[in-house]
């Protein structure tokens, strides 16, 4: 299995990033995990809009899904569209970026497979389980197999039991931690701090841990070292066009 960065900034994307979105392949078949702003042209940098095999979307917040809507548009729009692009989504999350053209005018370049929170599925070779994780909006944390590989990845998140139990002695875990330490009161239900997804990624045994989301201007040293405060494994920051291998 291959991970590999499109973008990982929280809320807006800063000069040459782009927010949340990952190409994830495996014996030939590339799916896409979220895709936030200015994720689209990262992606094309390396495949074409045709040659993405499927879409998960982890909630509905536009750092997440907004660049689906060039992604369809570059499919649907060409003098030979591909055929309908499977999205895997939670009811009523894409909502608002599939309306964002006139009614009918993506309707053939796309396929939503409505997502049963807590459920098991199969995305080409990936076997996907899925687990409601607190967001302000519903948020599913998914767990990708595929080989000998495990990805698990939790989309934005407070600090939650079960962020560890969908990370449980997984390769690599990719998690939010939008701050280094402290979470604003208002947020502390809803998002993440790397030192406390330090802790999270120690209490499940992961082989590797990969900060995403961090607020633009957010010292990544600074986040890594908070994570590394309880976990003793690799830390990395995720930035645009990182590559990792699993296992």
């Amino acid at each position: 299995m291959r991970l590999r960065v499109l973008g990982g900034c929280g809320a807006w994307p800063e000069a040459r990033q782009a927010c949340s979105g990952y190409l994830v392949e495996h014996d030939g078949f590339r799916l896409l995990v979220d895709l936030g702003y200015a994720t689209v042209p990262r992606l094309l940098e390396h495949i074409t809009a045709d040659q993405v095999d499927a879409v998960y979307i982890s909630h509905g917040h536009p750092d997440h899904c907004a660049d689906l809507n060039p992604l369809l548009r570059a499919r649907a729009l060409r003098d030979d569209p591909p055929a309908p692009l499977p999205v895997y989504a939670l009811p009523g999350a894409l909502d608002a970026v599939l309306a964002l053209d006139r009614p009918g005018m993506l309707a053939a370049a796309y396929v939503l497979h409505e997502i049963t929170v807590g459920s098991r599925l199969d995305i080409g070779p990936f076997r996907a389980q899925t687990r409601l994780l607190p967001h302000w909006v519903p948020n599913a944390g998914v767990r990708l197999a595929a080989g000998d590989g495990v990805l698990a990845y939790t989309g934005d998140t407070g600090p939650s039991p079960d962020v560890v139990e969908l990370a449980r002695d997984a390769d690599l875990l990719l998690a939010e931690a939008t701050y280094v330490d402290e979470v604003p009161e208002d947020s502390r239900r809803y998002l993440s701090s790397a030192r406390q997804v330090g802790r999270q990624a120690a209490d499940a045994g992961v082989r590797h841990l990969l900060l995403t989301h961090l607020w633009p201007g957010t010292d990544p040293a600074a986040a890594r070292a908070a994570a590394g405060d309880r976990y003793d494994g690799e830390i990395g920051v995720a930035n645009a066009d990182l590559v990792r291998d699993l296992p």
